[in-house]
């Protein structure tokens, strides 16, 4: 009972069992620096044969295998401190139930370090130590990386999943080609095919502006003409303002015409006077036409029922439209 009590109270750790666990840690760090090293030497010799052959585009792609071992050793580095450092204050972990403000970068970044290393097994037992010691709230927001987590943002970066960016890459390749001398001969085609990626996402965003414009559209359309009665006022409308363009453009014409036509004698009457009558039948027939127009809009009131009603405003206004258009021929 007091063993397990000690374990959910975390006082059963013990500075003498925790020393040997991190002097085992940095030897396996050891074989897994040399492992590395290698991996990144190799990686780096295939870029730099790639280049040598002018395949610079398939050594931009395996650059990236140089960054990603290289990331891996920057991180081992900052991980062996860490190590170090809890090697050297042992025994203040075990003075203190809390982790001490001077370890909590080391002790954050090796419980980070262990969710993001698989092939380091001595660090998974580090991170049951720890999480043991300073509960499972303290190891969660390390390795979620949450607020005031305590992680160091160096190695968040070179423990990252994330793929490295194409000018991450660029700057690792023309390092290495200037350290051999070579003279890279593809800076046109990344910013060609960057443009072409940049053309392509404008101009899915104009079919989408576009195609959202249609959507408004039609959307609007059902939305002004819900009924018979809307949608034969909404033409009156339409018709009323094309008829007077119409006749506002025919007084243009003749206004530019003049009296090119002498009146024939005998008549007494002048072109002058000839427009002034059309424009008054004109006037007159589209009087006539909105009164008409009106007493259909009427009909709505006085059919014996609503069907009648609407029926007899959409016929007023369509019987308007069309004399309307005769009028306009006959202009």
């Amino acid at each position: 009972m007091g063993r397990k009590l000690d374990a959910l109270l975390g006082r059963n750790f013990r500075a003498s069992k925790f020393r040997p666990l991190l002097n085992l840690s940095l030897s396996r760090l050891s074989i897994l620096t040399s492992q590395r090293r290698l991996r990144c030497s190799q990686a780096n010799s295939d870029v730099l044969q790639l280049l040598q052959l002018s395949h610079h585009h398939r050594a931009l792609l395996r650059v990236e295998k140089v960054i990603k071992d290289q990331n891996a050793l920057d991180a081992y580095v900052l991980i062996e401190g860490y190590l170090n450092l809890l090697l050297e204050r042992t025994t203040l972990l075990e003075q203190q139930s809390e982790c001490p403000e001077e370890l909590k970068e080391a002790v954050a970044g090796l419980l980070f370090a262990a969710s993001r290393c698989g092939d380091f097994p001595e660090l998974h037992e580090i991170k049951s130590v720890l999480t043991t010691r300073f509960g499972k709230e303290f190891t969660a927001r390390a390795v979620e990386l949450r607020n005031n987590c305590g992680v160091n943002l160096s190695l968040m970066q070179k423990l990252s999943t994330r793929q490295p960016t194409l000018e991450t890459r660029m700057e690792v390749l023309k390092s290495i080609a200037s350290e051999n001398g070579i003279v890279l001969q593809f800076d046109q085609l990344p910013h060609s095919n960057e443009e072409k990626v940049a053309r392509s996402g404008r101009q899915s965003e104009a079919e989408g502006r576009s195609e959202k414009f249609s959507n408004e559209v039609a959307s609007d359309s059902k939305k002004r003409y819900k009924d018979v009665a809307d949608a034969a006022q909404a033409a009156f409308e339409s018709a009323a303002q094309a008829a007077a363009a119409a006749r506002a453009a025919m007084e243009l014409s003749r206004s530019h015409e003049g009296p090119s036509s002498p009146s024939k004698p005998g008549s007494g009457t002048t072109p002058h006077d000839k427009q002034k009558k059309e424009k008054t039948e004109v006037e007159s027939k589209v009087k006539q036409e909105m009164e008409e127009y009106g007493n259909g809009r009427r009909g709505e009131g006085e059919g014996e029922g609503e069907g009648e009603g609407e029926e007899g405003g959409k016929m007023g206004g369509m019987k308007w439209m069309r004399r309307e258009l005769q009028i306009l021929k006959m202009g």
